[in-house]
Formats: structure tokens, C-alpha cells, sequence
């Protein structure tokens, strides 16, 4: 107090004097004020430039009822994962994962289990060295009911072969979808070369895949069903996931007329084998259109009664035949019959098969292999229904695309 009223003294001299006491009293009176104000803005400064505290965040986070196809994804913000362990609570097994190349982010990188219980135990730092530990825990589903893909051909049984340009590629499930389109997304076919392609459900359990043409000879195909932890509804829940590959081989084709009671033998593209045929009569003709073989035996015992014509009705038969070669679930083949072997080339005589004579009949089954087409014109019956077996290419690419639940 003393110091401002002499700064204030309107007295020249005294001001001088003052003046001096000021600049040397100042310093030791107003140090405290001024080191304590310079303190409090270096603090401030300090702590508005501080990084935030590291943080870890899991997710889905104390999830229940997950779908196991779910991944478990942690989070670093302003810091790095030094480690992360997830852990099936009940096998103690560790789930598999991996870090981003920051090592701010870790994904698992294998599914789940269906009914399990998983720990999470997650720690990250910052660049000052402090830490932060973070768990978590997440339980998924127990389905009802788990339906698996079973692929039509099986890839086993066309592994030496190939397939033929008319096979359409077939998922069978074990139970039935409900929700078609939550399904269809996970179903892929991959084509080599690229061919234009979609799917159609025959019914609940049944989805078919076939090209707007017939398959390019040559072409590799890769199907794949990524449908694990997948809702098909009604409680049922995808069972696994499947890739298999495929290849088509040569193009053969068959066509049987009618009208001429001839076939001809297409090897790609050029006519190699002509056979006088014999088809359905008039009572039980032969389906008009593509058909596609789907099954060959040597030796194989045709019973009406497998397609609901049984003993007691005028239509039952029940008989050995060789060489035969599945075109239809309707009881059409083609096959050797030598009962027939007169009316070959000149009259339609048969319950819907197409009637070859013993030479023929094995080279046809020697030389055409699944997936191999026969297309029938002029027989008087009616077309082949898309439901039978593989009725696909009865419908227009039009009408086909209509059967996708993606449409």
C-alpha cells in the first residue's frame, strides 16, 4: 500500500525516490501474484494439449443371443491393443484373431458356436505408457433346428466326369426357408469364363442355379454357401457353410424328334451319332423339352410304382433294363429295350422312355454323362414341369428370373 501511494505522489523528486523503491520493492512484493498467474496458465496450456486417456471398446458389447456368425470386434481409441483373448467359457478354447496392421482394431476370424457362452478380455495403451483393461462377455443362440446344404450333383460323384452344359447347380436344405431372401444373399456361383446366371426356388427346401444359356464347355464353376448362423425362420438357423467347385465338359447334346423317330448326337456343336428311337405312346408320351441326365446304371429295374403307377393299374410295369440313363423323376430314360427295337425309327410304342437298341443304348450310355442334355420335340406330350427333377430349362430366362426371392 505504501508502494502505490508513493507511485501516485504528484511530488517530482519523491516520485523518483519512488519510482526506485518501486523497481526495487516490486519484485519481492509481486513475485507470488505474478509466478502463481504464470503457474496457472502453463497448467491450463497443459491441459488443453494432454492426449485423452486410451479407451477399448468391444462389440458387440455383453451381447446375448448372437448370431455365432457375429465377429467380435475391439476398438483402441487414442491407443494401441497390446492383447486381446477370447474364450469359449465353457471348452476354454481360445477363438482365433486377428489385429489391423495400427493394432487398433482386432476381428475374430472364425465363427462362433451355436449355444456358447464367450469371454473377452481386451488391454490397450497409450504412447505415455498408461494402460486400460476391458472385459466383456457375449452368448449366442441355440437354434431349434439347423439345416445343412446338400449340393445336387454331388461334388464327389462328378469329381472324374465333370458335368455336363445342362447341369443346374442345387442346394437341398433339410428343413424348410422361410426367409428365402436372407438366404439367397449368402448363395453364390462363380463362373470361369463370367456367365450371366440366377437362382429359382423350386420350393421350400429346394434352390436351383442355372446359366441364361447352356454352360460354356470348359468352364469352372465355384458354389458357395455362406450360410452358418444364418435365420432361415421358424427357429431354423443355417448349419454350415460349403464351397465346391465344378467343371463342365464337352458340350453334348441330344435331340429327339418325334416327328422323324430319329436322334441325332451332338458332340460339341457337330452331329456325330444318329439313332433310331422309339418314344412314349400316345397314352404315356414323352415330356416335350430339354431334359437332363441326372443319373446312369448299367443295370437298373424300372418300376412304374416309383412314380405312383403301381400293380393293379393298367399302366404298371416292372422290368430289367440296361444301359439306362435318367432324364426325368417321371420314369423317362433313355435306354436299351429290345422288345421295342422294331417300332425304333418308325412308331412311338414306350410308357415315356425313349427306346434304343443294344448298340446304341451303350454307346449313348458310354459317351453321354450327367448333366448331358436331351432335347425332345414332336412327341405329343406335354412340356417337362420346371419341379421335375430338372425341368430348368422349360422356362423362358424371363420367367426364370422371376423364381429368385431376390427379384
Amino acid at each position: 500500500m505504501t508502494v502505490k501511494k508513493t507511485f501516485r505522489s504528484s511530488r517530482r523528486a519523491p516520485i523518483a525516490a519512488g519510482l526506485l523503491a518501486v523497481a526495487l520493492f516490486l519484485p519481492a512484493c509481486s513475485s507470488g501474484d505474478s509466478g502463481n498467474s504464470n503457474n496457472s496458465d502453463t497448467a491450463r496450456a497443459a491441459g488443453s494439449s494432454q492426449a485423452p486417456a486410451v479407451t477399448v471398446s468391444i462389440d458387440p458389447a455383453n451381447a446375448r443371443n448372437i448370431s455365432p456368425a457375429t465377429p467380435i470386434v475391439v476398438k483402441a481409441s487414442n491407443g494401441t491393443l497390446t492383447d486381446v483373448t477370447v474364450q469359449n467359457t465353457a471348452k476354454h478354447t481360445t477363438v482365433k484373431g486377428d489385429f489391423s496392421a495400427d493394432r487398433t482394431t482386432w476381428t475374430s476370424s472364425e465363427p462362433l458356436g451355436y449355444g456358447s457362452t464367450y469371454s473377452v478380455d481386451a488391454h490397450g495403451a497409450d504412447s505415455g505408457g498408461k494402460t486400460v483393461d476391458q472385459q466383456g462377455e457375449v452368448t449366442t443362440l441355440s437354434p431349434s433346428k439347423q439345416a445343412n446344404p446338400n449340393m445336387i450333383p454331388a461334388p464327389s460323384a462328378v469329381a472324374q466326369t465333370g458335368v455336363g452344359v445342362g447341369q443346374p447347380i442345387v442346394f437341398q436344405f433339410t428343413y424348410a426357408v422361410k426367409n428365402k431372401a436372407d438366404v439367397e444373399k449368402q448363395l453364390s456361383v462363380t463362373s470361369n469364363p463370367p456367365q450371366q446366371g440366377s437362382w429359382y426356388w423350386i420350393d421350400d427346401k429346394n434352390v436351383h442355379y442355372r446359366p441364361k444359356e447352356y454352360w460354356q464347355p470348359g468352364t469352372t464353376l465355384t458354389v458357395s454357401a455362406k450360410i452358418y448362423g444364418v435365420d432361415f425362420g421358424n427357429g431354423v438357423y443355417g448349419a454350415e457353410d460349403r464351397t465346391e467347385t465344378y467343371h463342365v465338359h464337352d458340350s453334348w447334346i441330344a435331340k429327339a424328334d418325334g416327328n422323324t423317330e430319329q436322334m441325332d448326337i451332338y458332340h460339341n456343336g457337330s452331329v456325330v451319332k444318329t439313332m433310331p428311337i422309339s418314344m412314349g405312346k400316345d397314352s404315356t408320351p414323352t415330356h416335350l423339352g430339354p431334359h437332363v441326365i441326372s443319373f446312369k446304371d448299367e443295370n437298373y429295374t424300372m418300376d412304374s410304382c416309383t412314380y405312383g403307377v403301381c400293380q393293379g393299374d393298367p399302366n404298371w410295369y416292372r422290368s430289367e433294363e440296361k444301359w439306362s440313363a435318367r432324364i426325368s423323376n417321371d420314369g423317362e430314360f433313355v435306354h436299351e429295350n429290345p422288345n421295342s427295337v422294331g417300332a425304333q425309327g418308325s412308331s412311338n410304342v414306350s410308357h415315356g422312355c425313349i427306346n434304343l437298341n443294344a448298340a446304341n443304348a451303350e454307346w449313348f450310355f458310354k459317351n453321354m454323362g450327367l448333366g448331358d442334355v436331351v432335347e425332345v420335340t414332336n412327341s405329343g406330350g406335354q412340356q417337362l414341369p420346371v419341379w421335375d427333377l430338372y425341368g430348368d430349362w422349360a422356362l423362358s430366362w424371363d420367367k426364370w428370373q422371376q423364381g429368385s426371392a431376390l427379384k
